[in-house]
């Protein structure tokens, strides 16, 4: 693949769902409400051969913004174009509600449950059948032919070492650099991991007004998490241990190499807020999320994003049930030795028998690949990390 090819002519078959957005997964959801939900959840994906139960630990006691994020990402899971139909199951039958209205905007088929007053049994044999009715309609959904400019990629990196700031961010910085101008939608965080390089993000925006608005959502996250709830410093924390191993002994470090993920040319048009869809049509947004890799792609996958880009140094195992996610790596111990993690090795740029031109190159043929039906490495091996995040303490 060459600019002389046309990035522009790049095609895919994806699944348009009834809103027009377009998904490479074709999954039926069993999406508990809250923690208490989340055996009868299973018990019906285990009735039910094919569909996918995605149990967590929150939904009790939340309030505030801490509840409207738990909110925010129940119905972005749900509404993500990877997921053809949903079954909500809950304790009570509000809250339920709540996730299936909001899942319900996007046109696709979505049912609720609410256990009080039912039981698990009788609740888990209704929404059994739904499910079954709902597997059965999605597996002959069709696919159809899609311009690449109707991708949503997202990414984030993670057990960074030397040689992910020098080859695997790189590569998706020049990915990005190659899809943005096509019309694709992008998506970077980790707010955390900015740190030290704050300066050189804020000038990326789009504007002064979307650098300003991205800057304070920064030193909110420094202020009021970091300063406000650390005992002594981030060590261990930020960068941890594994990133110290691997030669990046300082946050600033590990966050000039976070930034290459962003390019060198594109410019990131928002600023939005955990699991928040963009809402300013194509081009790179920033989404102030965590650095834990299972919160982060999560978050993102609530955001809307339907494949996922990961580079790693010392070779993280992260997966998501819903979004596909591609792991790029640069370090040859980490090819040699975690082989079957690997989806891209660009470990020729170190090597300087691969440019980052053509890395960039091969991580957009492997999302095309993916886009049209490849397992990731992570669905292989079953990695199907959900992790909400949570703001406060319970009430």
């Amino acid at each position: 693949m060459d600019q002389a090819n046309g990035y522009s002519d790049l095609k895919f078959m994806g699944w348009r769902r009834e809103n027009g957005r377009v998904g490479v997964r074709n999954h039926v959801v069993i999406l508990p409400l809250d923690d208490l939900s989340n055996a009868a959840c299973e018990a019906v994906a285990n009735n039910i051969k094919g569909t996918l139960a995605l149990p967590h630990a929150y939904g009790r006691l939340q309030f505030g913004e801490d509840l409207e994020l738990h909110f925010r990402t129940l119905i972005g899971i749900g509404s993500n174009p990877n997921v053809a139909a949903v079954v909500v199951i809950g304790i009570e039958d509000s809250w339920t509600q709540r996730v299936v209205d909001g899942i319900a905007k996007t046109g696709k088929p979505v049912t609720g449950f609410g256990i009080e007053g039912t039981g698990d049994i009788m609740t888990i044999a209704k929404a059994s059948r739904v499910a079954k009715d709902y597997l059965q309609w999605a597996s002959e959904r069709q696919r159809e032919e899609c311009g690449i400019s109707e991708l949503w990629v997202s990414t984030k990196c993670g057990e960074s070492d030397t040689t992910t700031g020098l080859s695997s961010c790189p590569t998706v910085g020049n990915m990005y650099d190659k899809l943005i101008p096509q019309g694709i939608y992008g998506c970077f965080g980790e707010t955390s991991e900015i740190t030290g390089a704050e300066h050189l993000a804020k000038e990326r925006a789009i504007s002064p007004e979307v650098g300003e608005k991205w800057y304070k959502i920064w030193k909110a996250y420094q202020d009021d998490v970091i300063e406000a709830h650390k005992t002594s410093d981030l060590s261990d924390s930020q960068p941890t241990k594994g990133n110290i191993a691997g030669g990046l002994t300082t946050i600033e470090e590990k966050a000039l190499g976070n930034l290459e993920k962003i390019g060198r040319e594109c410019r990131y048009i928002d600023a939005l807020e955990p699991a928040e869809a963009p809402a300013k049509g194509p081009g790179l947004y920033f989404m102030d999320t965590s650095s834990a890799a299972a919160e982060c792609v999560t978050l993102m996958a609530a955001g809307g994003y339907v494949v996922h880009t990961f580079p790693t140094g010392q070779g993280n195992v992260i997966g998501n049930p819903i979004v596909p996610v591609i792991k790029i790596t640069g370090n040859p111990k980490t090819v040699r030795t975690m082989s079957e993690h690997v989806d891209v090795d660009v470990s020729g740029i170190l090597r300087r028998d691969m440019t980052i031109s053509q890395a960039g190159d091969a991580l957009i043929e492997m999302i095309v690949r993916t886009a049209n039906g490849r397992l990731t490495a992570a669905e292989a091996l079953g990695h199907r990390e959900f992790v909400m995040t949570k703001l406060y303490r319970s009430a």
